[in-house]
């Protein structure tokens, strides 16, 4: 039986893979492991068809370490035990030349115990881990093994490097070098890969096998397109869908458009996708674009988190639409989002400031002689709960970080610390 053409053109080291260069160009980080031999635990955190698996396989080909793999759907606490088992006996082997590496694929699938069963191998250096996921790890991987394993973001292809990969597939597949190809336009092409090399390949198996053997390969928009669309659904989900959709989703919200929201919604839930991952996106949206303007916001998007979690699919489209219509028509401000960003820039251009003495807790007599929390004055003790006090370090002045954007809320807040503080 024949391979597909994407195992068929899977690259065995780096200088045939295509893409993440911020990784694995000269001098990138994962570079610069695979030439000194020492490498780190880490997760690859991207979408389908980057490249994660086969950038973990070539690693672990080119420093010539074990590598054991497992898949998170299929796999549970008993089977990560026997591999860490064998990787164990094969780290105390004598003819051991490099630490054995485990991958797991969709490690965002395992639960808090099943990875809870690699921190020890990982922290006391019996296995490496390289984990593969399309989820946010921030909120899929647990923090303790977050610790023990850095992150590396990869990115969809370019339309640079999906030419260079049809090129590669044109030229170095002993299949089709063999078959007359005319390529006439690639945007429709690329814009169904979606930046996934895989759907890329397998459209182009999908042209070669559409086509008689005598006949010459024909790749321009009108036939791409025709042919797809006899199997839409199979170059759908996680392309396009996982980007270009998701992004005119959240702009129609942030935008105010309720009806441009819902039909982006149903596109992405015909398409496939998971209703976490729309859920979590209006959870950050209510937070980020109508924040102070509507604090209610954050609150049913929460809501709406839970309550796909307890209905589940089909039903749970309708508090994803409630919830889509609410944001939308909902007062924007992006004052939190745009006073933390500024709050954390202070910190990395100041450094970290001392506490003022009258800010600090006194627990112990000798904390109170130094002068801990002296001159501290309790807010509750004073008319209205506010007295003038300084917060900040006094070496940072009182810089202004929180800006209140004119909607009514805001301006009613923004009227109130105007009332208690005059200007700072």
């Amino acid at each position: 039986m024949k391979l597909p053409l994407a195992e068929r053109l899977r690259p065995r080291t780096l200088d045939d893979y295509i893409g993440q260069t911020h990784l694995v160009g000269k001098d990138a980080i994962i570079n610069r492991m695979i030439a000194t031999g020492n490498i780190s635990s880490f997760i690859l955190w991207g979408p389908p068809g980057v490249g994660k698996t086969t950038l973990a396989r070539i690693v672990a080909n080119t420093i010539k370490a074990p590598f054991y793999t497992l898949s998170a759907v299929h796999s549970g606490v008993k089977d990560v035990r026997e591999v860490l088992d064998r990787c164990a006996r094969e780290a105390q082997s004598m003819f051991a030349t490099a630490r054995p590496i485990l991958f797991i694929d969709e490690i965002h699938r395992f639960n808090k115990s099943q990875q809870d069963s690699l921190l020890g191998a990982v922290e006391n250096g019996t296995v490496t881990l390289i984990g593969a996921t399309t989820e946010n790890p921030s909120f899929e991987v647990i923090r303790p093994l977050l610790s023990r394993a850095q992150v590396y973001t990869l990115n969809p292809l370019s339309a640079d490097e999906l030419g260079e990969l049809l090129e590669r597939a044109l030229t170095a597949d002993a299949e089709l070098s063999q078959r007359k190809v005319r390529v006439e336009q690639t945007d429709a092409l690329f814009r169904f890969a979606g930046g996934d090399a895989r759907k890329l390949l397998n459209i182009l198996d999908l042209l070669e096998q559409s086509t008689p053997a005598d006949e010459e390969i024909l790749i321009n928009d009108e036939v791409v397109t025709l042919r797809l669309q006899r199997n839409p659904a199979a170059y759908d989900k996680n392309g396009e869908m996982h980007y270009d959709i998701i992004s005119a989703f959240i702009k129609s919200v942030r935008g105010s458009d309720p009806d441009a929201a819902v039909y982006w919604l149903a596109r992405l839930i015909e398409g496939g996708e998971e209703p976490e991952f729309i859920a979590r996106r209006l959870l950050i949206l209510a937070a980020e674009d109508i924040g102070l303007a509507n604090p209610n916001a954050l609150l049913l998007a929460n809501a709406t988190f839970d309550a796909i979690h307890k209905i589940g699919w089909p039903e749970g489209r309708i508090p994803l639409a409630e919830c889509t219509v609410y944001l939308a028509t909902s007062p924007k401000s992006n004052s939190a989002y745009m006073a933390i960003g500024a709050a954390q820039q202070l910190v990395r251009d100041t450094g970290d400031r001392p506490v003022p003495l009258h800010l600090r807790n006194a627990p112990t007599g000798l904390m109170k002689s130094m002068g801990y929390g002296q001159d501290y004055r309790y807010a509750h003790d004073y008319p209205e709960h506010f007295v003038v006090q300084e917060f900040m370090p006094a070496e940072l002045g009182h810089p202004t970080l929180w800006h209140p954007a004119d909607n009514p809320a805001e301006q009613r807040a923004a009227e109130l610390q105007a009332h208690r503080w005059g200007k700072k």
